[in-house]
């Protein structure tokens, strides 16, 4: 069962909030990153998150004509093949989509799932993202409302971000400044319009200081410690025991955060990770130290011929799956899912 049902998704879940661990989510645009993400989760024996962005299921669909629908479909039923041959568990998630993307991608996606599941099947992707953090709170858990129901009804997970990631990440930016701490007070309004499970199961992207990208040190100050506050104020206000944690974080800008941050954020409730600058810069590191130590063999410099064997993709091209991989088993390792696959 490489790729999670339903049932495993919210089961692998579960496991990551009760040992105290999350799981790498790991963007992929292409046949060959998306194999080198399986790699690592492989020889980490960690169980993980495969996703979609916009901008990467644009890529995916195509320059002829940038579909993103297709883009996302075509990987996910690849992806739904391929993992077979890898002996780990894996959910399809896609991740930021903003409000003015989402009728040209989570909605067509979630309709997609819908079908499937009514035809007595499983949903395509295990869990999708709403990002409403450019809109007002409560614009944004309106909207959310709206998608709960029906990635509930498709046996989905849905992702929402409430207040903002600094940075930028496929066209949605924001500032780093004080906005990027998640209150108490949103929160409850959070819990009070998505419930606490009993409405559909999310993953609540709040904001401790997340910024997306690789920053200088002192750019970027982040406060994992905030969500337990988070945590413990929602509780306290439904009637939770000491101790408990009512919502499963996701840590999103996490490239160059430092272990004692990602260790605070997981004694927290983050069950999942995002990665994406620093495993696109593992896997195109190799690809230039390939280009500038054949330089004469990849170009047909001087009315040369090159060599064949030197700018065949193939040959750079697993080099770059095996940087990649390497630096998706590191995720896990920082995050304590290595050796935690499902039996």
């Amino acid at each position: 069962m490489p790729i999670a049902t339903p049932e495993v998704y919210a089961e692998m879940l579960d496991r990551a909030k009760a040992g105290k661990f999350a799981y790498p989510a790991i963007n992929v645009t292409s046949s060959q990153t998306l194999n080198a993400a399986l790699r690592g989760f492989a020889e980490a024996e960690s169980d993980g998150i495969i996703q979609i962005s916009t901008g990467g299921a644009e890529f995916l669909g195509g320059q002829y004509n940038k579909d993103m629908v297709t883009g996302a479909v075509a990987l996910a039923e690849y992806a739904h093949i391929i993992a077979e041959k890898y002996d780990v568990t894996v959910a399809l998630h896609t991740d930021h989509c903003p409000k003015g993307k989402l009728d040209g991608y989570v909605r067509p996606l979630l309709d997609i799932s819908a079908e499937r599941v009514k035809a007595g099947r499983n949903p395509l992707f295990q869990s999708h993202m709403w990002d409403g953090s450019a809109e007002t709170l409560a614009d944004n858990l309106a909207i959310g409302q709206e998608l709960l129901a029906k990635a509930a009804a498709a046996k989905i997970i849905l992702e929402v971000e409430i207040t903002p990631t600094g940075g930028e990440e496929d066209g949605v930016s924001h500032e780093i400044n004080d906005e990027l701490y998640t209150t108490v007070d949103d929160a409850i309004r959070t819990a009070e319009a998505l419930g606490l499970g009993e409405k559909g199961r999310y993953l609540l992207a709040a904001s401790f200081g997340n910024v997306h990208g690789v920053y200088k040190p002192g750019n970027v100050v982040l406060r994992p410690e905030l969500l337990k506050g988070l945590q413990e104020g929602v509780g306290a206000k439904y009637g939770k025991t000491a101790g408990s944690q009512p919502f499963d974080f996701v840590f999103h800008g996490g490239s160059g955060s430092t272990e004692q941050e990602i260790a605070t954020a997981l004694e927290n409730g983050v069950v999942k990770m995002n990665l994406d600058t620093d495993t696109q810069y593992a896997f195109t590191r190799p690809v230039a130290d390939h280009m500038f130590r054949h330089y004469d063999g990849v170009l047909k410099v001087d009315g040369e011929v090159g060599v064949k064997s030197q700018y065949d993709p193939r040959t750079w091209g697993k080099s770059a799956e095996a940087g990649m991989a390497k630096r998706v088993s590191e995720a896990c390792a920082n995050l304590r899912s290595t050796g935690t696959k499902l039996k």
